[in-house]
């Protein structure tokens, strides 16, 4: 069965055990967090034993029925931990996983760790044989707009608090990096007694560790976050990021928006498009929002091309010499919140 994450506990603490939890998802801490508590909670019903497998690309599978069988000379059960960081068993891998899970030996709980996984690796045979023998939780990324809560909460866990302005910034500088984010809340414990954190005191402890992908700056782009969109950008840069890939997430997006434009103008509604605009999830509200609002789509398109000329050595007389300047401009029009004229009025 699915398990959201958020109901683990309320789950681990009703009884038995499954045999099998699946733990799949791109936010590292949650998942480490998540296999922590059902390890706890297997120990608390007697299994004492632990072997962990790591299921590289030549791994032998064979491994895993071996590592199950067995067991120190006084212990009656153990927990089989197996990481499979490519998301990806292969053919071969795919058949034993499928095969054990069926067939679990009775002393053994199995946990199984991965990344989220592709349409097609969720819907394959060995993804629908682990769900079938227990549990699968997939854990979500965590969205900046429930970062400050997220924060806030963990703060309580050591009896401090901090102003709405101080959560802010600890979001800002933690955005992206969960692990890190513990990390500083951590610091703050360490560093201040219980009680209210100002935001000077934050200011002055928490280091900035946001880290960022490219496909986030587009969220920020049609949200009209001018101010996250053009950080994103420099700590892209900063940390290395290749500037045809950014600039490629973003040619990407203001062509949505010009499609997004033309047919707002033939009265088409945009729901007709959704497969064509990527409409799904926090998009469907956000790409509708920004193609009202930014009239200078197609010129702003027409510019990430004098982008890619000054990248290669090109001349572009009308751009800035350095492509990311340019390209942080651009991105900044795309996100300012003035909004336009609705498209097909005046």
């Amino acid at each position: 069965m699915q398990l959201k994450a958020e109901a683990l506990a309320a789950h681990l603490s009703r009884g038995p055990l499954a045999r099998v939890y699946t733990v799949s998802g791109d936010e590292p801490l949650a998942a480490i967090e998540a296999v922590d508590a059902i390890r706890a909670a297997a120990r608390r019903q007697g299994f004492a034993e632990r072997e962990v497998l790591h299921a590289h690309a030549a791994y032998d599978w064979s491994r895993l029925t071996v590592g199950a069988s067995n067991l120190g000379l006084f212990e009656a059960s153990k927990i089989v931990e197996l990481r499979l960081p490519g998301g990806k068993p292969g053919a071969e891998g795919g058949a034993a996983l499928a095969a054990f899970a069926e067939n679990i030996p009775e002393h053994v709980l199995l946990i199984v760790e991965l990344p989220r996984l592709d349409g097609a690796a969720r819907r394959s045979n060995w993804a629908a044989a682990l769900e079938r023998a227990g549990v699968w939780i997939d854990v979500p990324r965590l969205e900046r707009a429930q970062l400050p809560a997220w924060i806030k909460a963990r703060l309580a866990r050591q009896q401090q608090d901090a102003t709405a302005e101080a959560l802010q910034l600890l979001a800002d500088r933690c955005e992206g990096n969960l692990l890190a984010a513990q990390q500083e809340v951590a610091k703050l414990g360490l560093l201040y007694p219980p009680g209210e954190l100002s935001y000077e005191q934050v200011a002055e402890a928490v280091l900035d560790v946001a880290r960022f992908e490219a496909f986030d700056l587009s969220q920020a782009m049609l949200a009209g976050d001018a101010a996250r969109a053009v950080r994103m950008l420099a700590t892209l840069r900063a940390e290395g990021e290749p500037l045809p890939l950014v600039l490629w997430v973003v040619t990407e997006e203001l062509r949505i928006l010009v499609r997004a434009r033309a047919a707002l103008a033939a009265g088409q509604p945009l729901a007709d498009l959704k497969n064509e605009l990527k409409l799904w999830g926090p998009r469907q509200r956000l790409v509708p929002q920004a193609a009202r609002r930014v009239a200078d789509a197609p010129a702003l398109l027409a510019r990430c091309v004098d982008v890619d000329r000054v990248a290669k050595g090109l001349r572009a007389p009308q751009a800035d010499a350095d492509p990311w300047l340019e390209l942080a401009d651009i991105v900044l029009a795309c996100a300012r919140h003035e909004r336009s004229p609705e498209p097909g009025h005046a």
